[in-house]
């Protein structure tokens, strides 16, 4: 599928794109940074004014300083991290790959372990997450991070099966929610925490899933397919209930709320995650392949927590 590119950066595929102002912002992406192995796990902490985000090869996560344009290291080493999220309090939720387990880093600096394994067996190497209002933590565990010495340590899954879990915010239990992906990665809820979206790297699909009253998920469908080999990374929302998603080898897709793809951006390495930041919400910060990139653009991310 091809389009219009307009604006430099923007392929417009339905007009939805650019009725729904998508593809109005900077006319080219902004290099913030070149000096990683593999980038991914962006995440816009507004108190800091600061973008953290993972190097996962070399096991570091690294910060850009939004009022200096500086980048220095965060964290290292950092378990072979990947995604980062914040919680209700402002702590940071951090994947660790190398380490197979979901940290909680305290106010104090502290490190809390919040999972590493379920069931009695370590987890594979957990890699994104998100947080409800309730404090409960959602995140996926596919075995990216176990299948060589890479971007964590080569191992044999304990649990044998790639899996999306739920952290009990009360007792800490881990509770297996969803299965039967191939490669569960990025994860976000929409608005009204009713669903839970998946996106299933290997199999190009990404899911969704009604979440019940008790914690529990629904089978869940298909939301949107990758045509012709098109594989996702991580998944973000804007405000107005669009899902963009992080296209690896094509760029970043936009899709409506009903599954269309209506539109993408144009970037020139593997693209490997996104998310919303800036005193705004409006600047989309993109880890790809070694670079960190940005583009202010004229939609702004959903709501921060």
């Amino acid at each position: 599928m091809s389009g219009q590119i307009v604006n430099g950066v923007y392929e417009v595929l339905d007009d939805r794109f650019r009725t729904g102002r998508c593809a109005i912002g900077d006319s080219r992406l902004e290099v913030l940074h070149d000096g990683s192995r593999w980038a991914e796990g962006p995440l816009y902490v507004p108190a800091w004014r600061q973008l953290i985000w993972s190097d996962i090869p070399n096991d570091r996560i690294l910060r850009w300083d939004e009022q200096t344009g500086e980048v220095g290291v965060f964290r290292a080493p950092a378990g072979h991290s990947n995604g980062n999220t914040l919680d209700r309090q402002g702590r940071l939720i951090t994947c660790e790959q190398g380490n197979r387990r979901v940290t909680r880093t305290e106010h104090d600096g502290t490190v809390t372990v919040l999972a590493d394994r379920y069931d009695g067996k370590r987890l594979n190497s957990p890699n994104d997450s998100v947080v409800r209002s309730d404090g409960s933590v959602w995140f996926s565990d596919p075995d990216f991070g176990i299948r060589s010495d890479y971007e964590g340590h080569r191992a044999e899954s304990e649990i044998g099966a790639c899996n999306v879990y739920r952290i009990d915010p009360v007792t800490g239990e881990v509770r297996l929610v969803a299965d039967g992906f191939m490669g569960p990665n990025g994860v976000i809820l929409s608005a009204d925490e009713q669903q839970l979206y998946v996106s299933d790297s290997s199999a190009g699909r990404i899911h969704v899933h009604d979440v019940h009253d008790d914690g529990t998920l629904s089978d869940g469908k298909v939301f949107a397919e990758g045509k012709d080999g098109v594989r996702f990374d991580n998944i973000r929302f804007d405000d107005e209930g669009r899902l963009w998603a992080a296209a690896l080898d094509d760029g970043v897709h936009c899709y409506d709320p009903d599954g269309t793809l209506i539109g993408r951006i144009v970037v020139p390495e593997t693209v490997s995650n996104i998310t919303f930041g800036g005193p705004k919400n409006n600047r989309m910060f993109i880890t790809a392949s070694t670079s960190l990139y940005s583009l202010v653009v004229s939609v702004t991310g959903a709501p921060r927590i």
